[in-house]
């Protein structure tokens, strides 16, 4: 019995794991030792990741039959809902390759996710096809430099203007994932003022448009994002009317859309790194020798094993539950916002744990662990800070209580 599979006998609708997904789950953990761990050496390349390895190894998914488990079957994919979609990211999320080998990696699985639900069928042809057979990248372009848009996102300040039958927009993007070598943009605009939680509207911005500029690369803490994170320039870009994602002025809405599911598919991916952590310091607890013992046989390293096992526990459940929700027509956006907050801050645990119990070798780069903890730390501001999240759940919370009361 693995550690993934511990802990896994609760039964009920959020709970179950069909036989046939467990299969999938099993052939994932297979092309993760098999394909992607000889591989990992990648991950710390001055460079990045190559696009000509990740084409190759999304490939090798497609002969595993394991590609795109969130993608429609339409669309090339498994098809699968998202209760499945969880055990097979957190499997592959073991790997910081393995979510990019199945093109379940941020932030092209979020954007799949609002093109199929918004896009018109010549735009899903134009942007989604190619975007799930992973023969592009793509950005999601809302965060900008203070005083603009960032945890608040009403605080947005690039503007679209109409000019004849098209738009041009003028803003100042940054920390925009995957920006360098994306094919095309989503790029959030204010085209009103409105106070009513209205006014802007996403737009479809080929990489190539004039106007449209990556700047530069931001140095950042996490370096293994296809494309890295780029502040962005848009200076009379001018788009035609078939550039408008949806409505005019319902951007806030549709952001909702890609939100809620990928924070909550940012959490599957990240809890499969906090499991490997564990594992690793599970390892060395076993093999390692402090005062005549084993490291395991301490009881403070007992402690710090057990409070591991206790957070990925409570995260998984989070997670599945919330992917249940999801899976039964709520917007689970209360849901996914508490899965959010405990999972950023419970891989955080796990991984800092799994370092102290390894010691020097935890620090050293013998190990993943170093780099693991870069790449998850931003996990506790992305996709809305935990402090952010605490404060709308606090104001979901009173108003519930308020009208109880009433």
């Amino acid at each position: 019995m693995t550690i993934a599979s511990l802990g896994r006998g609760t039964s009920g609708p959020c709970f179950d794991v069909p036989p046939e997904v467990e299969a999938l789950r099993a052939r994932v953990a297979a092309f993760v030792a098999d394909e992607l761990a000889p591989r990992e050496g990648l991950l710390t390349e001055p460079a990045g990741v190559p696009w000509s390895a990740v084409q190759e190894l999304r490939s090798r998914a497609r002969e595993a039959g394991i590609y795109g488990p969130h993608i429609p079957r339409a669309w090339g994919g498994l098809g699968l809902d998202m209760r499945s979609v969880a055990v097979l990211f957190e499997e592959a999320g073991t790997s910081l390759l393995g979510p990019l080998a199945i093109n379940g990696a941020a932030p092209d699985e979020g954007n799949m996710h609002l093109l199929e639900v918004v896009a018109t069928p010549q735009q899903k042809e134009t942007y989604l096809r190619p975007l799930v057979a992973g023969e592009v990248r793509s950005c999601f372009a809302m965060t900008e430099p203070a005083p603009g848009a960032g945890s608040d996102p009403r605080m947005l300040r690039t503007r679209a203007r109409r000019d004849g039958d098209g738009w041009v927009l003028d803003g100042h993007k940054w920390y925009i994932t995957g920006a360098d070598g994306a094919a095309f943009a989503i790029v959030m605009a204010r085209t009103s003022d409105s106070d009513d939680g209205r006014g802007a509207t996403m737009f479809l911005v080929d990489a190539e448009t004039p106007g449209f500029a990556v700047v530069r690369h931001i140095r950042s803490l996490d370096q293994t994002f296809l494309g890295g994170h780029c502040e962005v320039r848009l200076e009379g870009c001018r788009v035609g009317p078939e550039a408008v994602l949806g409505e005019v002025d319902e951007g806030f809405r549709y952001a909702q859309v890609r939100l809620a599911p990928a924070r909550l598919t940012h959490c599957m991916r990240w809890l499969g790194i906090a499991r490997r952590s564990l594992e690793i310091a599970a390892g060395w607890a076993l093999d390692r020798h402090s005062e005549g013992k084993p490291l395991g046989e301490h009881q403070m390293v007992q402690a710090m094993l057990a409070d591991s096992r206790i957070d990925l526990h409570a995260a998984r459940l989070m997670i599945w539950h919330a992917a249940w929700v999801l899976d039964s027509g709520g917007s689970a956006r209360e849901e996914t916002s508490i899965a959010k907050v405990f999972v950023a801050e419970a891989v955080g645990r796990v991984v800092d744990r799994a370092i102290q119990i390894c010691g020097a070798l935890g620090v050293s780069e013998h190990l993943p662990l170093g780099l693991f903890y870069r790449e998850v730390r931003p996990f506790r501001i992305y996709d809305g800070a935990s402090e952010v999240h605490r404060a709308s759940i606090a104001r979901r919370f009173l108003r519930a209580v308020a009208r109880h009361r009433n």
